[in-house]
């Protein structure tokens, strides 16, 4: 069976669709010549950096034949006042044929420099764009204002990106994003709607109520086998008993590691965090065979601590640093988890830790928590959107509060879980086999392609896991 997959060459892949029928954006015949031959006017390259605004920073190779460049894309400071200050935006471009759908890569963090096909871009054989958010990496306006760091603000920036670049890849567009970055690409369809021709969305939380932990409660309660998840809160609470010989460590920590506490207030807050994290980030990420090596109860102070900073990590100052316009967010906007820890037996001293806004240093002005444009895009992605597709993972805590959708077949729109997925597994290949179907058909139809049976069936079981994005690093 055939799949649109990043293996064959070009002209055989072309052949292969054009036999099938499928049809991309304008018919068979478009799809093999490519639009008015402007592949053959200009190169790529020089076609990137014709667009005002948009200069080259490095081209890479990327895989059979594809080309890969970096870019900066000058952008309004504030989008409301688009003749005020700028700054450059790192955009990626990994480009396959300006005749292909064009994968919209709206990254909730910082962007990958290499060249990575998402499983999106894979089943499309598409082009893919990402986009770098703004506050991270190297895309930072002001590094001690972020008064700018809105979910409508990042949304145009994506809007202006896609009109950029309008002109060189004119066929679908489907946006795409893990995490936080599927949470983009949402707000990114809710504000700009007639940009997108669908939208593909991993483990996207949406936590239109912050204050309710019913969701997570229920998650801690059933995921994995009991067993695993008494021994994982065991070694919190073991741990928090323990605490001042596991702060002797942290100390050795710190010092060997140049580390500094002033965002979360102490070393012995830091301690906390790390250890206060420990279940959600085991059962973000592990699960399975890790709860084989979960240490016990009665393992020396050395053990627990080494296993907390190896899950985990401490809420250093340096470990806080490149994910804090995250933690802005969250203490803005998004919303944070927050789920009963009674099993900790109240030994939590800094009950200011369960809020996000504690991790954003203390240079930066925060604003009052207002979560009411988070509120109103679940509403409209519940009621009014279409061509949605939400993958989320029954492992994955992350996945207790997700996006919902009233009515799926009027919609055009769906949410589906795959079974025993955690934060990183959760892909349209690790669906069952009906709803791997369901998401691979959808995807194929919003992108403008006639989807056969066998290809329907086959096309998400041909995704290769390694030539995708890597995973973002972990969050305390």
């Amino acid at each position: 069976m055939i799949s649109i997959k990043k293996r064959a060459s070009r002209r055989t892949k072309t052949a292969q669709l054009t036999a099938l029928g499928i049809v991309a954006g304008l018919g068979v015949a478009s799809l093999a010549a490519g639009p008015a031959a402007s592949a053959a006017e200009a190169d790529i390259a020089d076609r990137l950096q014709a667009i005002p605004g948009m200069s080259l920073v490095e081209e890479k190779p990327a895989t059979d034949g594809d080309r890969f460049f970096l870019l900066d894309y000058t952008q309004p400071v504030d989008h409301r006042d688009p003749d005020g200050d700028t700054f450059e935006q790192r955009l990626s471009v990994l480009h396959t044929d300006d005749g292909r759908p064009t994968v919209f890569a709206t990254n909730g963090y910082w962007l990958n420099p290499n060249p990575a096909y998402s499983e999106p871009t894979q089943l499309l054989d598409a082009n893919e764009v990402g986009v770098e958010h703004r506050f991270f990496g190297t895309s930072v306006p002001d590094e001690d204002d972020w008064s700018t760091l809105d979910i409508w603000q990042a949304a145009t920036d994506h809007h202006r990106v896609r009109q950029a670049l309008d002109g060189v890849y004119d066929q679908s567009w489907i946006a795409t994003g893990r995490s936080k970055s599927g949470m983009a690409a949402a707000y990114y369809n809710y504000y700009y709607p007639d940009d997108l021709d669908g939208t593909v969305a991993y483990v996207a939380p949406s936590n239109p109520d912050r204050e309710d932990t019913g969701p997570y409660d229920e998650f801690f309660e059933t995921v994995g086998t009991q067993e695993c998840r008494e021994a994982v809160e065991r070694v919190a609470h073991t741990a928090l008993q323990r605490r001042p010989q596991l702060l002797e460590l942290h100390d050795r920590w710190a010092e060997a590691n140049d580390a500094t506490f002033d965002t979360v207030g102490s070393a012995d807050a830091s301690l906390e965090v790390g250890i206060v994290s420990l279940r959600f980030t085991f059962w973000s990420y592990g699960g399975g065979d890790d709860c084989l090596d979960v240490p016990e109860p009665k393992a020396d102070a050395q053990t627990l601590f080494s296993y907390i900073e190896e899950w985990v990590g401490f809420g250093a100052d340096f470990e806080l640093e490149p994910t804090a316009p995250y933690y802005y967010q969250a203490g803005t906007q998004l919303g944070n988890p927050l789920f009963n820890e009674e099993y900790l037996d109240g030994m939590q001293q800094y009950p200011e830790l369960r809020y996000s806004g504690a991790f954003v240093p203390n240079r930066i002005d925060m604003p009052e928590f207002d979560d009411s444009e988070v509120i109103a895009v679940h509403d409209w992605v519940r009621d009014e959107g279409s061509r949605m597709l939400f993958v989320n993972g029954g492992s994955d805590p992350w996945s207790a509060k997700p996006f919902e959708i009233a009515d799926p077949e009027a919609q055009d729109a769906h949410v589906l879980t795959a079974p025993g997925a955690n934060h990183s597994q959760a892909f349209i290949s690790a669906l069952s086999a009906g709803d791997r179907a369901t998401a691979t058909e959808a995807l194929l139809d919003w992108a403008g392609a006639d989807a056969p049976a066998d290809l329907v069936a086959a096309g998400a079981a041909s995704y290769d896991a390694s030539l995708d994005h890597p995973e973002p690093g972990r969050l305390p």
